[in-house]
């Protein structure tokens, strides 16, 4: 769940977006001796992720890899028929977990664990929790790479001035905020329902916060019926009792993240809050002109709810971000994509740039960049949510199988919508997750 983690998605299905590199858009693994690389466009991430290539190929003029980039929700359709037909590029990049696992299942990805065995040092300088979506019963496909990202909620400190109101500390102050902001005609929260994944962070973080970490713990075990389970249906009537009292921006189900319309919403003060990934910083700090040097932007984790079970250092989001490398590519290309794993990825050149962008890298060792950044204070508080987590889960949409995280996301967007219950909406997701 941009780049965002999103810039996850787009509707320019398959069409690649870099104007300079759209005639690799259909690069498979047998175009070439160099090696084929996809991911996500959109700036600041783009640029980073372009700069590295370009460093690794001024360095290995031999060994050249092809980049192309795709919107989020175009790179999700694209790399998956690729990779069922066989044309996948050399590198694959993704949010590990339940798609990797498919990957994995269908013999599409290669088998990463015996080259970190050898290449220990490339393991010892990640974050160790970076890891464990990268895992597939207990052997390793992708090699974790760019930054943590959990999910944050975001505020307008001038509009909360405006209205002579302090950031909610609970789910009862954020209910009780939305007339409030109303009254100036100032949405209470900006979303970018059109993508579907942006609507699920609410879920994630009221599952968590009402039934503790265990309660999606179970879903993800197939546990029978997980999702009819008393708590999750006091987080699914949380949400919609929200949308009934038009906390969210009017139109939000027609708004995109690609687009970044919900970042330009709240730093434009027409919204005073929004649930968003870490990454949200960067865009807010490259497009919103002083409002992040203002001071402006304001931030912090999701509040608990009341008489719930969760425990408020939990958080949810993109422990990292990965690169597989396709079963289907030759071994030239293999052996280039290996090398770049081993001396392309997180360089420091790289880490400075995502520092630079307001992220935290997932490679050890970064403390004092980031205490001497501009933006020290921000990404002080996203290590600290990291770090210090005593439970940090993987976007829903990532963590669970592709088949049932389309249901998820067609079945929240209809959550939002008010056109299915609760309980209809459990009975539809209980369908493709119990085993």
């Amino acid at each position: 769940m941009a780049i965002s983690r999103r810039t996850l998605l787009g509707l320019a299905a398959g069409v690649p977006v870099s104007a300079a590199l759209a005639g690799c858009g259909s690069s498979g693994p047998g175009s070439g001796t160099g090696a084929t690389y996809w991911y996500l466009n959109g700036q600041p991430q783009e640029g980073v992720r372009a700069g590295a290539v370009d460093a690794f190929n001024k360095a290995n003029s031999k060994t050249q890899i092809k980049d192309t980039t795709f919107q989020n929700d175009a790179y999700k359709t694209k790399i998956k028929t690729a990779i069922g037909a066989g044309k996948a590029p050399t590198i694959i990049w993704g949010w590990g977990g339940g798609t990797l696992r498919t990957y994995v299942e269908a013999g599409q990805v290669e088998d990463l664990t015996s080259w970190f065995d050898q290449h220990s040092d490339v393991k010892k300088r990640l974050f160790p929790s970076s890891f464990g979506a990268a895992t597939v019963d207990g052997k390793i496909y992708a090699m974790p790479c760019e930054t943590v990202q959990p999910i944050i909620l975001f505020y307008n400190r001038r509009v909360f001035e405006k209205i002579g109101a302090e950031p909610p500390k609970s789910w009862d102050d954020i209910m009780s905020l939305v007339p409030k902001f109303l009254a100036k005609d100032i949405a209470p929260f900006s979303l970018g329902g059109q993508s579907r994944w942006t609507n699920m962070m609410w879920l994630e973080f009221l599952f968590d916060r009402i039934g503790g970490a265990e309660l999606f713990q179970s879903i993800i075990e197939g546990e029978k019926n997980a999702w009819s389970q008393p708590d999750a249906i006091k987080a699914l009537t949380k949400v919609q009792d929200l949308v009934r009292a038009h906390g969210f921006v009017k139109g939000f189900s027609s708004i995109t993240a690609d687009s970044n319309a919900d970042q330009a919403l709240l730093y434009t003060d027409k919204a005073a809050m929004m649930l968003h990934g870490a990454w949200s910083y960067g865009i807010q700090k490259n497009d919103g002109k002083k409002f992040v040097p203002s001071g402006a932007l304001g931030y912090m984790t999701f509040p608990p709810v009341e008489g719930g079970k969760g425990d408020p250092s939990d958080t949810v989001g993109n422990p990292a971000q990965y690169l597989s490398i396709s079963s289907k590519a030759s071994a030239e290309q293999k052996k280039v994509a290996k090398d770049y794993f081993a001396t392309g990825v997180l360089q420091d050149e790289e880490v400075k740039k995502w520092i630079d962008n307001g992220s935290v890298p997932i490679r050890l060792g970064t403390e004092k960049l980031l205490a001497s950044s501009e933006s020290a204070d921000f990404l002080k508080f996203t290590y600290d949510i990291a770090s210090k987590a005593k439970v940090f889960a993987q976007s829903w949409d990532q963590a669970l199988s592709p088949t049932a995280a389309e249901t998820l996301l067609d079945n929240i967007v209809k959550l939002f919508q008010l056109s299915v219950s609760p309980k209809q909406f459990a009975d539809n997701l209980n369908a493709v997750t119990s085993k």
